[in-house]
Parts: structure tokens; C-alpha cells; sequence
């Protein structure tokens, strides 16, 4: 098959020359220089039945395709080969696979064969007659549920569908096709992920495919290679490619997880951006309605430092427009479903089924889905991607007012369908929500402005018309949102100044799509996903093949430049669909973008164009009737209805739109206008606002495709199981479509059949030349087939080249575990070899240490010698008896110290007298015995013995005198505490008969005055001789004589009283007086001065009294009262 070239791979004139005259100087060297004889290789080692099985039997698949069918056919098989194979087959008793009436496919053996029809018993008994071209090999039991496609010995298609069968039944949902990852979509939750089996995978404990495989294999060669890495998810819309790609960042978050705190905001961006850019299909539950590419950076550590994400072809019309069963972006219904009272109140929500943009299409809710719940995470991923709260309550004022918007109505007014807008309470909402004038709003939304030379013109729009105008206005608020919150989170994620040009790119975009009625979205969509297909052939098919150098046809192949032999693998190429699309100037693009030019063109004029001008292409297809064609895509034929193709590609910004979100109070909206303004005014055709909106988007995904080829690519293919989305239900005839779209058997034949992996013999003998048993100094081809002998790789899993050395997949593998194996050993000698020279270091040390510290005792001995030399004035004798007394000396002060504790506690009672008598006492004795001569102290064993004894029995004595000195301690404590509450009690007795004498002294006061006979001869004198003896009065023989009767009568109250609490007192002194001898002391003394203080009063008051008296007989009042004794 002839590969017509890429055109992602571009190159300037300049450089194709360049490379053309470099290749002639390499082959005019090659010619020159003579090559030495490739080593001649071993004979294989393979059984040879496997090799004479026919060409169905042995790895079948047919590239080739029908227009209409689309399926592959197995080629016939001729007589006498097949005929040796069927006794093979029915000797060995070995199972095929027979396709049925329906085309599925059976496993049975063959029983019987006749010619070109053969009898097969089916694994349910069943026999039945299949043509010889209907049967294909089956792999032996031992192979069943293999991990990797490679390891069948048959590779077809119903051994693949078997093989991912047995796998998806057991929840083995990953499987690898040589470099691609297969994922079927479970739909459940199954026990493959979390942090155990990340832990395992960045271990290298696992080596089962898994989606944290391939993230471990794009960081190690991002780390090693120190070059950017793509990880592309691909797959039709419901086969998880979100979900892949949410695994695949939380492996490199774990990873790459550091101190730089935007690992986390990572991976709530998915929440936020799921929010705003997933919708329900009809295939789908939150199919993803943009192209989302998030790159990770990674610091030379390889810890994340930052991100950024970039946003493709955001699906405007589902704002606007929904069929039946599908639902708008989720944000809408969370929104209204979490949102707080207060912001409903704020923002004048109502129920999702209130608004005609999210209830046309009869779907409100999602099975098993909580949208309250969603926003409630959705808000929590706000807080963590740090967008502030005003900017939140902005976002959502918006959204409100694109809902609003669509509920504003139109009146016709006139016979020609213009219309009015209703002023109603959708119109009030939605000024109130922009910040814009309701009238104003009414005014852009019913009549358009034309530029008349230099006058405005205002012209009424039709309701058509005006319907379109309004939802342009929901489409360019909501596009606009959606591209702030990007910038917002881009923000948030920034790298900044510890980028390193290291990261990994992770591609998650719509999937291929094919309804019962297709129009400009989902051409879009497929044109997407069949350039991502274009970049898959390319660096799994074509790189794999060959090195293509361009110019005047001329075209080199590697394998063939370095004398390999190898047979190309024919694969499918969509390359002529692309050019359908893309080619210049008749192409589907160009064609579209010519007639949205002309202002009378039609959707009919435009389908009529495309059948006139792209008959000739086998991808193309017109309708006879109506407005349809159909597109042979690499997914298969889909059917597209021109109606609305035109509209849609024009999309033309309005205007009177800019201006109206320029003159609203909004800060978002005038941030919007503002920079669809800048966007108008720049010179560059490619950012012009009359650019067509299928030219933006082939513009966007050539910018991805370049991007992507700056990269190492890793392929993650998502198979849907079956359209129901239920889990367990595996349909084959669905699966084999995806599989045969993605090429999923082409890959694993050309991992089988190629070399994938491809060294200069320099690399090679730098790399694994030390593993080599012997050491001789050779060219580096001879070391390289040295290597392949010595690991008896067998002779058809790699070649030896002039240049290079090529191996299939998986042998470069063997020698890295080899490599690593003895590295392993490498460094556990080194290990033991510095542990062996650290410790002969530490012992060397601790043996020096040692003899230096013996030198150091020994010189301080000998200066200790020396000064001890001086000549002794006391004889050894003299030094015992010395010792001997001194230590006898200090016992007996030790007993003398104690007994005087003892003493001086028991004579605490005692007077003071003999106190001092027995100190003194003490101290003589003491002091004789310290003015004893030494020579009378000559120290018998028993008399120390006994000194002993009495020592301890001393010392037993003071522990208990110590004991009840304790016990006293306390005692007089609680003595201390009671006496706190008696003196308390006799101040406020005192306090008590203060008060009764001051009251008596006042009333005596008053007796005096009124006894005074005249009250103007007082002149300030208060003496008791200002009263005249000659002056009775009425107020004297009657009030004054009874007042003092009643003093008197006071007083032996008191005087009473008095007596009870002295007699009181004394019995509770006499009570405590009991317990202490101190206390009862202090109380009597107290007692004696309240007696003394009463003494005085009463010998004052007597007299007082007598004065009294003396001046009553003065008055003439002798018998006044009886006599009174004090």
C-alpha cells in the first residue's frame, strides 16, 4: 500500500534541501565505505507446523475494506495447503473459531472436512457445516486471559474478542495491544485503584496493565530522557476516556505530589471543568462537550511545581438547543438544585423545569446522580483552586442570566412576522443580572443596526431573527464564562520561575460520534477525532515502517537502508479521508467556508456544491434526496444533514451585542466586550471576527497536532462494551467495530512483526557491554551479537544491522532486568565493600584511641608519684590511729547532734531556764570530749560495736520523735485555724457592743437636752452647769423622767447581754483550753483587756449618772427612781 505523506510533518524548503543534500553525502559514503559482513545468524528456532499453517490461519486480518460493508474478509485458501492443515487440525483434536449465519463467532473442533465445507462440533455439541473460509485457528486454553495480545499464537479477531471477553468477566478490564493500552468500560466500580495499587505500581510491584502502567512509564521516560511525554485517550463518547484520564493525573499527583500545593487543585479542576463542559448525550451520561489538554510541569525532582490547561472547541449550541433525552451542561441543573436560599433569593432562581433552555428536551435528572451534591464538590473545588468568593457569586449571576434569557418571549407586531420583545418578568431578570437597562436590552434583542453610509439605520427583526439574536447573547456569555474560568484556573496553577521544560500532557476529547441525525457538531467532532487517529497510524504504523526523507518522490526506508529484512505490514490509512476534509481549494472545508461567503448561499446550494465537487472521492458520499451526505470515517459512515451548517460556520458576532455587554455594570461582561473588541480590531486574518467557525476550529487542532508531536506519545484506547451502558453486557459486534476503527489488531501485528525498538551498536555496547562473561576488545557490531548470543534471544526476535541492532517488543526488557540484576549485585558489593573499609576505619581508630588514652593514664600516674614523693611527717602507725579517731570523732557528734534534736524538742514544754541548763550541758560535754588527747582513745572492737548499736538506737528514737513532731505540726495547725475563727467572732463582738455605746451615749445626749429648761442659753456649751436648778418645766417631770428610766432599763439589758457573752466565751475558752495551753493564754488575755474596757465605760457611766442625779435633786426631784447598783 503506498503511504502518501503526512502533512503534520512540515518542513520549510530550506530544511528539505538541507536533509536531501545530507542523505546524498551519506549515501555517497555509504557507497564508499564497505561494509563488514553482518554475523550470520541462527537458525529459528520455531515449530514448523506454526509456519506451514495457511495465510487465514496464521495472523489474518485483510486491511482491506469495502465501501459499503466496512468489515474484513479472510482470503481464500488454497486446496492442497489447507487440506494438510485440516488432518492437523482434527488429529491434534486443536479448537477453531467458525463464524455463524448471524456472523458471530463460534469455538468448536473440527470433526470432519470435505472439501470446502467442514463439519465443526461447537462447544454446545452442536455440529454444523462451515465453509473452509469461515474457520479460524483458536489458542490453546493456556493462553486464555492473557494480559498483553502479543502472547497469542493466533492473532484474529475472534481470539482478541475472546481474550478481552474472559478479561472483562473477571474485571480485568485493562489489556495491552504491544504499546497501547486497552480500557473497557466496566460501568461500576471495581477494586483496581487506590493507594495500595499505586503504591505497588510506583514500586514496580505490578506489571499488569493498568492506567497507572502507562502514567509510570510517561514519568520514568520524561525523567530519564528528560523529554516531554502525551498520554492521548481515545475511544467513541461513553467509553470512560474522563475517567481514564482523572486515573492517570491522580498517579502522577501521587507521583509528583510536593510542597508546591497545586497537586491537589489538579485534580479538582475535573470537578469544576466536568461542571461547566459535560452534558448528557443520548450515548452518554456526562460526555465531555470540549477538547481538554491539561499539561503537568515537573521540577527537576520530579515533583509537580505547576500546570496548564488549554480548552478546545467548546460545543456553543448546546446552550440553546437540546434534543430529546439529552441535558444541557450540568452546571445549570446543580445550580438550581444546590444552590443556598440566599443565592436563589439573590439571584431570582427557580426550579430547573421553570426554564425552556433546560426543559424542551424532557430530561432533568440523571439516574443515580445528586446534582445538589455535585454542588455543593463543585464549590469545595472553587475554594481549593483559590477563585474568590465575588468572582463565584459573578459566575453564577451569569449563568442565571443566560436561564432567564432563555425564557424572554417575542410578540409579532405587523403582516411581516417582526416582533416586539415581551416585557415580562424574564426581561426584568436578566437586566437586572447583566447590570444593563431592560429597555435597552429590548431594543438589541428586536431590531438590528445598519450602516447606511454615515447614518444608523434600526431595523425590526422577524422572530426568527430575534430568536437567534437571543441565544447569540446566551452563547457569547456562556462561551466567554467558560474561557474566564480556563484563565482563572491557568491562574491559579501557574508554573512561574521553577518550570523546567519537563511535563506530561494529558489529552481528554470527545469522542467519536454518530447519531440518527448529525450536523456541523458532530462533523466537527469526527474531523477532531479522525486527525487524532492520524496522529495514531503515524507513530504506530508509519514511524514504526519507515523513515521517510521528502522531496522529487524520493523515499528511503530504514530497515531496507540497513539491510534488514522485513516485510511491511499493511494497515488502514485515513489519509484520504482527511483530504476530503481539509484539501485545498476543493475540499469539504473549503467548499463550506466559500459558500458561508455568499450571502444568498443555501444549505441546499451547499449540499449541491459538495456532490458536484466531491463525487470522485471513495469517502464521500451524496444523498440523491434531501440534504445529506455521508462520510466513510475511520469509525465508520456517518450521515450528516446540511441544515444549519451555514448558520452555524458564520456564528457572526453582532455588534449591537458588544455594545450592549460594554454598557453593562457587570465587571465580567465589560471584561468580555472588551476583549472581543481587541479581537476586532487586530490586523491577523487568523483572529479576525469574520473568520468562519470551521476555519477557528481546524486552526485550534492543527496548534494540538503540533503540540502532540513535540511529545512522546502513550495510547490509552477506551472501548464501550455495549450501548446500554450496563455492566457485565459484553457486545462483540460492538466491540469489534471499535476495534477494528482504532486498528487494535494492525498495532499488535506490528509490534509482532516489526522491530519497535532500534540501537546503534555504540548505544548498545556502551549500555550492556560490561554483561558480556568476556572482555575483548572488538567493534561494537561484534559486541552487539556478542550480547544477543550470550541471552540466547531467539534469532527471529531481532536483526543486526550495519548501524543498528533491531529488536521486537518486549526483548529490550530482558536485558534490562539482566542489566538491572547485576547492577543490583554491582552496588550490594560496593554496599559491603564500604562497610567492611568502614568498619576497618572505626577499628584502627578505637585500637589508636586506646593506646593514646593508656600513654595519657600513665603519664598522669607518674605525676601523681612524684608529688606524693615529699617526705611524710607522720609514720603510717599515726595515720591509722589519726583516721581512726577522726572517724570516731564524727561518730560521736553525729550522736551528741541528735541527741540534742531530740532534746530540744522535748524540752519545748519545759521552761526556759532549763533549757539554756541542759544546751549548756550539751556543749560541755561536747567540748571535753573534743579537748580529749588522741592517746586516750584507743579504740576496742567491742566498744565500737556497742557505739554502733546505740547509734542506730538514737537513730531510731529521732525517726519517731520526728514522727509525732509531725503529728504536733498538724495539730497545731488546725489550733491556728481555730483561733483564725475566734478572733474573727470577738472583733465582731466587739463591733457589736461599739454600737450599743455609741447608742447609749446618744441617748444620754438626748436626755440631757430635753432636761435643758432653756434652749436658747445653750450658746454651743454642752456642759452639764448650763443648767439652771431654779427652772422646771413640764417636758422635765414628764418626757425627761421617763427617758431615763428607760436608759436605765437599756442599760441592764446590755449589762446582760454582756454577761451571756462573757459567759459564753469563758465556756468555750475553757473548752479549747483544753486542747492547748497557748490558746486558752491568748484568750484569757483578751478577755482581761474586754473586762478592762468595760470597767472603764462603767466607772464613766457612774459617773455620768451621779452628775445626773445631782441636778435632778437640784430640780426637786429626790424619789425619782430607786436605787441601782452597779
Amino acid at each position: 500500500m503506498t503511504i502518501p505523506p503526512s502533512p503534520t510533518m512540515k518542513a520549510t524548503p530550506e530544511e528539505t534541501m538541507e536533509s536531501l543534500s545530507q542523505h546524498d553525502d551519506a549515501c555517497e559514503r555509504l557507497k564508499d565505505y564497505k561494509s563488514p559482513s553482518l554475523p550470520s545468524r541462527r537458525t529459528s528456532q520455531m515449530p514448523s507446523n506454526r509456519q506451514s499453517l495457511p495465510t487465514s490461519l496464521r495472523d489474518t486480518i485483510c486491511p482491506e475494506r469495502e465501501t459499503k460493508e466496512k468489515d474484513c474478509r479472510t482470503e481464500p485458501i488454497s486446496e492442497p495447503e489447507w487440506v494438510n492443515n485440516v488432518e492437523f487440525f482434527i488429529t491434534k483434536k486443536l479448537g477453531v473459531w467458525c463464524r455463524g449465519p448471524n456472523g458471530e463467532w463460534h469455538l468448536g473442533k473440527i470433526q470432519s472436512a470435505s472439501g470446502d465445507v467442514a463439519c465443526v462440533v461447537l462447544s454446545t455439541t452442536e455440529v454444523v457445516e462451515v465453509s473452509m473460509k469461515e474457520i479460524l485457528p483458536a489458542n490453546p486454553d493456556v493462553l486464555e486471559g492473557v494480559d498483553d495480545l502479543i502472547q497469542l499464537s493466533y492473532l484474529n479477531e475472534p481470539s482478541v474478542l475472546y481474550n478481552l471477553r474472559v478479561r472483562y468477566s473477571q474485571d480485568l478490564i485493562y489489556s495491552k495491544a504491544g504499546p497501547v493500552l486497552i480500557a473497557v468500560n466496566p460501568f461500576k466500580n471495581v477494586q483496581i485503584y487506590g493507594n495500595d495499587i499505586r503504591s505497588a505500581y510506583q514500586k514496580k510491584a505490578l506489571v499488569a496493565p493498568h492506567v497507572y502502567a502507562v502514567a509510570d512509564a510517561a514519568f520514568d521516560e520524561m525523567m530519564r530522557e528528560e523529554k516531554n511525554q502525551s498520554i492521548i485517550i481515545s475511544g467513541e463518547s461513553g467509553a470512560g476516556k474522563t475517567e481514564t484520564a482523572k486515573y492517570a493525573m491522580q498517579y502522577l499527583e501521587a507521583l509528583g505530589g510536593g510542597n508546591f500545593g497545586v497537586d491537589n487543585e489538579i485534580l479538582k479542576t475535573n470537578c469544576i471543568l466536568e461542571a461547566f463542559g459535560n452534558a448528557k448525550t443520548s450515548r452518554n451520561d456526562n460526555s465531555s462537550r470540549f477538547g481538554k489538554l491539561m499539561e503537568i510541569h515537573f521540577s527537576a525532582k520530579g515533583k509537580i511545581c505547576g500546570a496548564k490547561l488549554e480548552t478546545f472547541c467548546l460545543d456553543q449550541s448546546r446552550v440553546v438547543q437540546l434534543s430529546n433525552g439529552e441535558r444541557s451542561y450540568h452546571i445549570f441543573y446543580e445550580l438550581c438544585a444546590g444552590a443556598s436560599p440566599i443565592l436563589k433569593e439573590r439571584l431570582n432562581l427557580k426550579e430547573a423545569s421553570e426554564y425552556n433552555y433546560l426543559n424542551q428536551s424532557n430530561c432533568l435528572t440523571i439516574d443515580r446522580i445528586d446534582d445538589a451534591q455535585k454542588f455543593h464538590k463543585l464549590m469545595e473545588a472553587f475554594n481549593i483552586v483559590q477563585i474568590p468568593q465575588e468572582h463565584q457569586e459573578r459566575a453564577f449571576a451569569l449563568l442565571a442570566a443566560v436561564l432567564w434569557l432563555g425564557n424572554v418571549s417575542f410578540e409579532v407586531i405587523d403582516n411581516e412576522n417582526h416582533v416586539d420583545v415581551v416585557a415580562d418578568e424574564a426581561v426584568t431578570n436578566v437586566a437586572m443580572l447583566m447590570g444593563c437597562d431592560s429597555k435597552e436590552l429590548m431594543v438589541v434583542l428586536s431590531t438590528c443596526k445598519l450602516q447606511a453610509g454615515r447614518d444608523c439605520i434600526a431595523k425590526r427583526l422577524t422572530l426568527p431573527q430575534a430568536t437567534d439574536m437571543r441565544d447569540s447573547l446566551a452563547k457569547i456569555i456562556y462561551a466567554s464564562l467558560f474561557n474566564w474560568l480556563v484563565e482563572q484556573i491557568n491562574t491559579s496553577l501557574e508554573v512561574g520561575k521553577l518550570r523546567t521544560g519537563r511535563s506530561i500532557s494529558i489529552l481528554d476529547i470527545y469522542g467519536f460520534e454518530s447519531f440518527k441525525n448529525n450536523s456541523f457538531e458532530q462533523f466537527c467532532i469526527n474531523y477532531a477525532n479522525e486527525r487524532l487517529q492520524q496522529h495514531f497510524n503515524r507513530h504506530l504504523f508509519k514511524l514504526e515502517q519507515e523513515v521517510i526523507f521528502f522531496s522529487l518522490k524520493l523515499k528511503l526506508y530504514e530497515y531496507e537502508g540497513d539491510g534488514i529484512d522485513w516485510t511491511k505490514v499493511e494497515f488502514k490509512d485515513n489519509q484520504e479521508c482527511l483530504d476530503l476534509i481539509e484539501k485545498k481549494p476543493i475540499g469539504l472545508v473549503s467548499l463550506l467556508d466559500e459558500e458561508s461567503n455568499f450571502p444568498k448561499a443555501t444549505d441546499t446550494t451547499f449540499a449541491n456544491k459538495l456532490k458536484h465537487h466531491l463525487k470522485a472521492n471513495s469517502c464521500f458520499r451524496g444523498e440523491r434526496r434531501g440534504h445529506g451526505f455521508r462520510v466513510s470515517h475511520y469509525a465508520g459512515e456517518v450521515l450528516y444533514d446540511t441544515n444549519g451548517f451555514l448558520e452555524k460556520n458564520r456564528d457572526p458576532l453582532h455588534v449591537d451585542l458588544i455594545q450592549l455587554l460594554s454598557s453593562c455594570n457587570c465587571q465580567l461582561l465589560n471584561l468580555f466586550s472588551s476583549k472581543m473588541r481587541d479581537k476586532s480590531l487586530k490586523p491577523s486574518l487568523s483572529e479576525s471576527m469574520n473568520q468562519s467557525v470551521i476555519t477557528k476550529f481546524k486552526s485550534q487542532l492543527f496548534k494540538l497536532m503540533n503540540k502532540l508531536e513535540d511529545t512522546t506519545p502513550h495510547f490509552i484506547r477506551c472501548i464501550k462494551p455495549n450501548s446500554n451502558h450496563l455492566p457485565g453486557v459484553y457486545e462483540e459486534n460492538h466491540v469489534l467495530q471499535q476495534l477494528r476503527c482504532c486498528g487494535v489488531l494492525e498495532i499488535v501485528r506490528i509490534s509482532r512483526s516489526g522491530y519497535h525498538t532500534r540501537m546503534t551498536h555504540q548505544d548498545l555496547a556502551a549500555r550492556y557491554g560490561f554483561l558480556l562473561d568476556t572482555k575483548l576488545s572488538q567493534d561494537p557490531l561484534s559486541t552487539s551479537d556478542s550480547i544477543m548470543k550470550q541471552f540466547n534471544l531467539p534469532p527471529e526476535m531481532y536483526q543486526v544491522g550495519y548501524r543498528k541492532i533491531y529488536l521486537r517488543t518486549g526483548q529490550i526488557g530482558l536485558l534490562e532486568e539482566r542489566r538491572e540484576y547485576v547492577l543490583q549485585g554491582v552496588i550490594g558489593l560496593q554496599k559491603h565493600l564500604r562497610g567492611y573499609k568502614s568498619r576497618e576505619y572505626f577499628h584502627n581508630m578505637k585500637k589508636s584511641a586506646l593506646i593514646l588514652q593508656s600513654y595519657i593514664r600513665g603519664e598522669n600516674a607518674r605525676r601523681n608519684y612524684i608529688a606524693m614523693q615529699t617526705p611524710a611527717t607522720v609514720s603510717s602507725e599515726v595515720t591509722k590511729e589519726l583516721d581512726a579517731v577522726i572517724h570516731l570523732q564524727s561518730v560521736v557528734r553525729r550522736w551528741f547532734v541528735r541527741k540534742q534534736l531530740k532534746n530540744s524538742v522535748e524540752l519545748k514544754k519545759q521552761s526556759h531556764n532549763e533549757k539554756k541548763k541542759t544546751r549548756r550541758k550539751s556543749r560541755r560535754k561536747v567540748s571535753e570530749v573534743k579537748d580529749l588527747p588522741l592517746e586516750q582513745f584507743q579504740v576496742q572492737p567491742w566498744d565500737l560495736a556497742d557505739l554502733q548499736s546505740r547509734v542506730q538506737k538514737v537513730e531510731t528514737a529521732i525517726m519517731q520523735k520526728e514522727d509525732e513532731n509531725t503529728a504536733l505540726k498538724e495539730e497545731l495547725q488546725r489550733f491556728e485555724e481555730r483561733w483564725i475563727k475566734h478572733e474573727t467572732r470577738m472583733k465582731s463582738m466587739e463591733e457589736t457592743w461599739q454600737k450599743h455605746i455609741s447608742s447609749m451615749q446618744m441617748s444620754l445626749e438626748a436626755a440631757c437636752n430635753i432636761m435643758t429648761p432653756d434652749k436658747t442659753a445653750s450658746h454651743g456649751n454642752d456642759s452639764e452647769d448650763t443648767i439652771s436648778p431654779g427652772t422646771p418645766t413640764k417636758e422635765l417631770k414628764g418626757g425627761s423622767l421617763d427617758d431615763i428610766k428607760d436608759i436605765y432599763v437599756e442599760v441592764d439589758q446590755r449589762r446582760v447581754v454582756f454577761d451571756e457573752d462573757v459567759k459564753r466565751h469563758v465556756e468555750i475558752d475553757e473548752l479549747e483550753q483544753v486542747s492547748i495551753a497557748i490558746e486558752k493564754q491568748h484568750a484569757e488575755e483578751e478577755l482581761s483587756r474586754l473586762k478592762s474596757r468595760f470597767e472603764k465605760w462603767k466607772k464613766d457611766y457612774k459617773a455620768r449618772l451621779r452628775g445626773t442625779k445631782a441636778r435632778l435633786r437640784l430640780n426637786g426631784h429626790r424619789n425619782w427612781c430607786g436605787k441601782k447598783s452597779f
